[in-house]
Formats: structure tokens, sequence, C-alpha cells
């Protein structure tokens, strides 16, 4: 059986949430994605990206593929407005069948499994302060407080079909484990130890354990909108 809780907030600085996501139990995926872009074009890109996904996974395309087709329809609108600013957006989404799941992302909205009193970060951040983590010049720690921190490389509508770095990583969910989804605006305000400890509190539901995640990232700050959903596994 899965449970899941889901929840979408502008945060505290913000007037426009450009977040969206998607929760569906019967086609088994879940999404989330952050907006970016002049005006209101970060959340008609999210908007896109959602349906798009959706269209293509119903239409029997894998998570990957359905992810490709978005950043084409994205640029293709983008191209169309004539903005000077082109409209983009990240993703961070899940798939599960029977015991089954694939996550697949581009830019830094993340991916986590917790699985018996330990978190894991599934997904990877395209962004440049990661790019400096992994040659070894900045650490985790240091990319937290770094100026450039939101600078993401990858993403849909911005980055071509032909250069785009769609990730996966696939595994089984078992009984007792938990998947997480969020934008950036949640692991902006919490560290991956806060989100461990609310995951951990299994005497809550799903929704509760949400409701918590963005209650507390609204209490650090709420500096970005903040898109949280929990996916757990009975």
């Amino acid at each position: 059986m899965i449970e899941f809780g889901h929840l979408s907030h502008a945060g505290l600085r913000r007037q426009r949430n450009e977040d969206t996501y998607y929760a569906n139990t019967e086609l088994g995926l879940w999404l989330v994605a952050d907006g970016m872009g002049g005006h209101d074009y970060g959340e008609v890109a999210s908007a896109v990206a959602r349906e798009t996904i959706v269209r293509e996974v119903r239409a029997g395309k894998t998570l990957p593929d359905a992810i490709r087709t978005a950043d084409e329809e994205i640029i293709t609108l983008s191209r169309a407005c004539r903005q000077p600013t082109p409209m983009g957006t990240t993703v961070a989404s899940a798939r599960i069948s029977g015991p089954h799941f694939q996550v697949a992302w581009v830019g830094d909205s993340r991916a986590y499994l917790w699985r018996a009193g330990v978190l894991k970060q599934l997904s990877q951040d395209h962004s440049m302060v990661q790019n400096l983590i992994d040659r070894g010049t900045l650490t985790p720690e240091q990319a937290r407080r770094h100026p450039q921190r939101n600078v993401i490389t990858q993403a849909l509508g911005i980055t071509e079909p032909h250069e785009l770095n769609i990730e996966t990583a696939d595994g089984r969910l078992e009984p007792g484990d938990q998947l997480l989804l969020c934008s950036d605006g949640l692991t902006e305000e919490l560290d991956d130890a806060v989100l461990a400890q609310v995951l951990a509190r299994t005497e809550l539901s799903a929704q509760e354990c949400v409701d918590h995640l963005v209650l507390a990232a609204l209490e650090r700050g709420g500096t970005d909108n903040i898109t949280v959903i929990v996916i757990r596994r009975h």
C-alpha cells in the first residue's frame, strides 16, 4: 500500500508560487517542478512540465523520455513568447510500479530515500556549487552558505534537449521506506538532519510529515516557494 502527502506554499517572501506538483497513486507518478523566469513565466514553465510529463507517462513513455519532451515543449513555448528571459523549470519525479521505483531529475529539486532511520539523497543537484563539491574545492557545508548556491546548470526550457542531463536512480521500495521529493525552498532552509528527524516520526501520517516539514521551513525564514511530497510504502 502506498500513502502520500503533499503541500506547496509560496513562502514568506514571494508573492507568487512558481512551484507546482503532481501526485497520483493510480498512475504511480509523483513530481515537483520549480519554475523560473520573468513575470509569471516560471509558473507557466512548471505547469507545462507537469502537464507534459503526466500526458507522456499516461501514453506509455518512460519517465526520462517524458521529461525530455517537456523540455522541448517549454523551449518551443518560450521562443514563441519572445521574452528576453527564457522560462525554465527544475523537476524531481518518481514512478512506482509494484515494489520498484525510479526517480528522475533535472536541476536542484531533490529526491531522497528514507529507510530504517537513514536518509539518503538519491538525486545530485545540477548546480554550480555541486560542481565545486565534485571537484573538491567546496564542502557541502560551505555550499549551503555560498552566494551562488541557487545557480543551476540544467533546467527544462533552458537546456537544449540534446544537452539535457536527465539523471535517474532505481531501486526497491520496501515496507516502511519513504521517498521525499522537494523543491529547493525546503532544502534551502532545512538540512538533511532535520529532514530525517521529521521522516523518522512514523507515528505521523505522510501528510503530517509534509505539514511539519513545510512549517519548519517557514519558521526558518521561508525565503522561497516550498513544495514537498512524501511517499510511504506500508
